[in-house]
């Protein structure tokens, strides 16, 4: 089915447009932009050069995706802002294209994105988050999939936000926050397990325990964190979410929350 492009709408000539979209009124589509199918672009959305965007996302009033970063190294390189599948939104969002650092901003499937969060320069969002009303994400942080960020929180730039985490409204971090787990307080702090979005998912109740243990080892014994390593290889079942745990703090080069 033909796309529905409204007259009082801005698409340039060599934009390529997927089939059956709605462009509303008001709405500007630069050159060097791609969409698929089924998106719905409300009125006054903005899509600039280097926007690449999936098929079946609904994008909101006053929506900016594409724009230049807000990094003084940015010299004009061609980069990409990248929005996948059956997305949401919604009002005054912001999301930035690349740099030189990584090319391109990511935002995957399945995610909410609230009125007015930014999301900043080389940035990747997974799969299924939901991220709060007027959240902030710095650059080249990374936020894995399932994630839920609640309103106005601060991410400073390289952090990484891990899967199945539920982050409290208003918190700031500098660090990263390690998966499975519940954030908040000021400063930011571990407040145990996200236990109800692991229900929700369908996280099985010794599953739960053990991700628990694994936890209660590296907040709760007071040992060096290659001891706890070791005592959590000793004790814990081994898991792909064990695995995924480990690894994560392993790599952290920012540090996991307290």
């Amino acid at each position: 089915m033909a796309s529905q492009i409204s007259n009082l709408a801005f698409v340039h000539p060599e934009a390529i447009i997927g089939e059956n979209c709605e462009i509303g009124p008001f709405c500007f589509i630069d050159k060097n932009v791609i969409i698929g199918d089924g998106n719905k672009l409300m009125n006054h959305v903005t899509l600039l050069d280097g926007t690449r965007m999936g098929s079946g996302n609904h994008v909101f009033p006053g929506a900016v995706i594409g724009a230049i970063p807000q990094d003084l190294k940015f010299q004009g390189e061609e980069t990409t802002a990248e929005i996948g599948n059956n997305n949401k939104i919604r009002e005054n969002v912001t999301i930035n294209r690349g740099t030189a650092a990584k090319g391109k901003t990511i935002v995957g499937n399945n995610n909410l994105l609230m009125e007015g969060m930014h999301v900043a320069h080389d940035v990747c969002i997974g799969n299924g988050c939901i991220i709060g009303n007027s959240t902030k994400i710095a650059g080249e942080v990374v936020v894995d999939d399932f994630a839920v960020i609640s309103a106005n929180v601060l991410i400073h730039q390289f952090c990484r936000v891990g899967s199945y985490v539920m982050v409290g409204g208003g918190s700031r971090t500098s660090q990263d926050i390690p998966p499975y787990t519940m954030a908040a307080r000021e400063p930011i702090a571990y407040c145990g397990l996200n236990l109800v979005g692991l229900r929700r998912h369908g996280f099985k109740p010794d599953l739960i325990e053990n991700i628990h243990e694994v936890y209660r080892i590296l907040y709760n014994s007071g040992k060096l964190r290659q001891e706890c390593f070791e005592e959590i290889r000793e004790k814990v079942p081994s898991s792909r979410e064990v695995d995924y745990i480990l690894d994560f703090i392993h790599s952290s080069k920012r540090g996991i929350i307290k």
